[in-house]
């Protein structure tokens, strides 16, 4: 009888056992679709992300590289160019030659041959060609672009054949330390798959230019032509577009940037469904807390050490619409942490005007939460003359002794950087009165690209003087 009651102890523990490895190794061990297996649309499919499965447990990116690396395509930009071959050629125009004059990398993002790729890699480009990772070749198609976010959007028409395609995951839910994987096609080796981890999020590579990014960094190894490559995480969702390097010698030495997949996926969908970008603004600028002086920190009675401090409420913005004044202290935006400038442009970078953000801020010690409906940018770039302008405030008129102008919001060229014209009032485009942005548009809108342009520039103590700019 002992015996038989053993034998039964035995068969039950080995069955609890049984079941418990079902429980823990084989239905928990479940992984998201193929990329091909999810549905088929002309908007890129956006797949939840989830980070626990791999976070402790050895990693392994077999299955991440299987799944991505058919969906990263090899993009080439041929244009057409003057090659005389003597000078009598040249003198008669002739000598009119092509070739690929660039070469870089795509992300195939929905089975009917949406592709993105960064702007760099195609811009110029009189024809585009991509070749697949089973070296089929197709004509692409130019649909638009972002120049500022160094994103482009093409598209292959590959009969009825459904093209493998990455999925987009959530670049807000990426952590620093994560893993992730770098396809891509450097030095034009098709098909390499790179690893490393995010070393940082929110990162403008370049604080000083009047372009702000918030790039993911990491430190997976990426070349030239990995630029408009995959970044993607250990289930293979895309998180990024890999788009630049920081290197004294042109090469990888350790740092990389890639586009967030949720700046880049709102890009693309604009692209498809409005034409061009729909840019939502916040309307605020300042600095980081930890980036003003101790003296400035004790004068202003700032009593934290993390957030954006908000110096100036852009007029007509959705910042001021909903109450947020020079002086507050912005902790967070919905769900992210903001402490610099980039953490603020990049997360709103990912939404459209009349989108409605939660905004938490401190006041004078005290925590407020105000919903601001984000704007339409009411900014123009005059390219010519290397500056952009906003519309003026009735303050900002009065301040400049001015009846009528719009501001010099930024400089976009190194040269006109020099000039410290940020703040100053144009009164007048060509002897023509301007009072908002739709005048600056209509004046250069109907201006011929060679014409001379002359501005009246007023500045902070009301003198007026003329500039004349000749190309």
């Amino acid at each position: 009888m002992k015996k038989i009651a053993s034998l039964l102890s035995v068969a039950v523990l080995a069955g609890v056992i049984t079941l418990g490895a079902y429980k823990l190794f084989i239905e928990e061990s479940k992984t998201p679709p193929l990329a091909s297996e999810n549905p088929i649309s002309s908007i890129p499919t956006y797949t939840p992300t989830t980070y626990t499965a791999a976070a402790n447990a050895g990693i392994d990116f077999t299955e991440a590289a299987e799944r991505t690396v058919h969906g990263v395509v090899h993009v080439s930009n041929k244009q057409e160019y003057r090659q005389p071959r003597n000078m009598m050629e040249f003198l008669r125009g002739g000598g009119q030659r092509g070739g690929v004059v660039g070469a870089g990398s795509g992300v195939i993002i929905s089975g009917d041959g949406f592709i993105i790729t960064n702007n760099h890699v195609i811009e110029g480009a009189t024809e585009i060609e991509v070749a697949l990772n089973d070296n089929r070749k197709f004509k692409a198609e130019l649909i638009g672009t972002d120049k500022k976010a160094d994103i482009a959007l093409i598209k292959i028409d590959a009969g009825d054949d459904e093209l493998p395609y990455i999925p987009f995951g959530d670049s807000d839910a990426a952590k620093v330390g994560e893993w992730v994987l770098a396809v891509g096609n450097p030095f034009n080796l098709t098909s390499t798959v790179t690893a490393g981890i995010i070393s940082a999020k929110a990162r403008d590579i370049n604080e000083q230019d009047s372009n702000p990014q918030s790039f993911i960094q990491t430190d997976a190894a990426i070349n030239p032509g990995n630029s408009g490559g995959a970044l993607v995480n250990t289930y293979g969702e895309l998180i990024g577009i890999n788009t630049a390097i920081t290197s004294q010698t042109g090469s990888y030495v350790g740092y990389a940037f890639a586009v967030p997949s949720n700046n880049a996926r709102k890009i693309v969908e604009d692209i498809m469904q409005y034409g061009s970008v729909q840019k939502g603004i916040l309307g605020v600028r300042g600095n980081s807390v930890n980036s003003l002086r101790p003296e400035a920190i004790e004068k202003l009675k700032i009593n934290t050490s993390e957030g954006f401090y908000v110096g100036v409420v852009d007029y007509e913005s959705g910042a001021e619409k909903a109450g947020i004044k020079s002086g507050d202290i912005i902790k967070r935006i919905d769900n992210i942490e903001i402490n610099k400038f980039s953490d603020l442009s990049g997360y709103i970078s990912s939404k459209r005007p009349d989108d409605v953000v939660q905004v938490y801020l401190l006041r004078d010690g005290k925590e407020l939460t105000l919903p601001v409906t984000l704007v339409k940018s009411v900014t123009y770039d005059i390219n010519r003359l290397g500056i952009q302008v906003k519309n003026a405030s009735p303050k900002e008129l009065s301040k400049a002794k001015a009846k009528n102008g719009v501001i010099i919001n930024n400089t976009l060229s190194p040269t006109m950087r020099r000039y410290n014209l940020e703040g100053l009032v144009i009164s007048e485009i060509d002897d023509q009165e301007v009072n908002d942005v739709e005048d600056v548009k209509r004046i250069f809108n109907n201006k011929n690209a060679n014409e001379p342009v002359s501005i009246v520039l007023i500045n902070g103590d009301g003198e007026r003087n003329r500039y004349i700019f000749d190309n």
